[in-house]
């Protein structure tokens, strides 16, 4: 659920002993996932399970909530990254593309047989630039901004398809950033927004916490000289950049587990590990302890793994497969 800190040191041990009840998984994709070896840190401990709740069937719409100031330059760049998504057409986005990436999200089912959709839709945008809720917010108040979305009616009250995805400018404070987290999902309460809700938040660590938030842009000092140095983002923007991988991790989350009572791993549902969880750090093969995998790099050096549309590339961790039991990615080199 959490995007944590300094998830690069997680991987030496990750493991799995999935218990798998996705029954709207042919046959063909079997076959074809269990045929490859675009996977890294399959193990045996961890025990991800489907806990008969609902996933985000088709289509998944996105209502979008800027809070603070945004550049348009910055908000494209977001929205290009979540079309992508549905970007089928390798024409359009060439593999390794976003869309490949999210196949893997689209494996997961629940009990009636539906799958996550591999639809993504920008349903609705609202900008707080003024900050009613001021410049530092909690978690609760976070709902509150998304109250205030919802009752200015330019969004509709979508329980059953929709994500509210919360991006925090710059300059925007909220609890637990860069020292717990970097993003998180969870569903808003009746009481404070009246609807229950699946929401996401993810704030732009460019000021804040690059070396934390938006890493392998940036990189902890401690970490100098005796580390791995940081690499080129991609579209040339430190803390934009580390968002998109944060934004696509809980995405998979939320869209796999919307009521905290679908897939994760873990006994205690107010603490799970999630399909995110599992590959943080994890951004190509031979990825693990630190280091996120062999990637690509463009002709300026700018680093990436997936390919979007209208010739965008991002870098976005791996996500947990449910056929492979492994963390899996697109440009995996097998």
């Amino acid at each position: 659920m959490l995007m944590n800190l300094f998830f690069f040191f997680f991987f030496a041990s990750l493991s799995h002993s999935l218990t798998h009840h996705n029954n709207a998984i042919s046959d063909n994709e079997t076959s074809v996932f269990s045929a490859s070896k675009r996977f890294e840190g399959s193990s045996n401990l961890v025990n991800l399970r489907y806990h008969m709740g609902p996933v985000l069937s088709s289509p998944i719409n996105i209502y979008l909530i800027w809070y603070g100031n945004w550049s348009p330059s910055h908000q494209l760049l977001i929205k290009d990254f979540l079309l992508s998504i549905s970007t089928f057409n390798h024409r359009a986005a060439p593999s390794p593309s976003v869309s490949d990436w999210w196949r893997t999200v689209s494996l997961y089912a629940d009990q009636t047989g539906a799958n996550i959709s591999r639809n993504i839709l920008i349903a609705g945008e609202y900008s707080d630039h003024l900050y009613s809720h001021g410049t530092h917010l909690t978690r609760l108040t976070i709902q509150h901004v998304i109250a205030t979305a919802v009752k200015s009616k330019p969004f509709a009250v979508d329980h059953k398809n929709g994500i509210y995805l919360v991006l925090t400018a710059t300059d925007v404070t909220v609890q637990d950033f860069c020292r717990a987290v970097c993003g998180f999902h969870y569903f808003t309460f009746p009481s404070m927004v009246g609807y229950t809700l699946p929401y996401a938040w993810v704030g732009n660590s460019g000021t804040q916490c690059p070396e934390v938030c938006a890493y392998p842009f940036a990189v902890p000092g401690y970490m100098g000289g005796g580390g791995p140095a940081a690499l080129r983002a991609p579209n040339g923007d430190v803390g934009v950049d580390g968002m998109i991988s944060v934004i696509g991790h809980e995405l998979a989350e939320v869209s796999s587990n919307p009521l905290v009572n679908a897939w994760y791993a873990g006994e205690d549902p107010t603490a799970p590990t999630e399909i995110g969880d599992l590959c943080e750090g994890l951004y190509g093969t031979g990825g693990g302890g630190g280091y996120i995998g062999q990637v690509m790099k463009d002709g300026g050096g700018r680093t990436y793994n997936l390919n979007g549309r209208r010739g965008r590339k991002f870098l976005v961790q791996w996500i947990w497969n449910p056929i492979l039991n492994a963390c899996a990615g697109p440009n995996a080199l097998d």
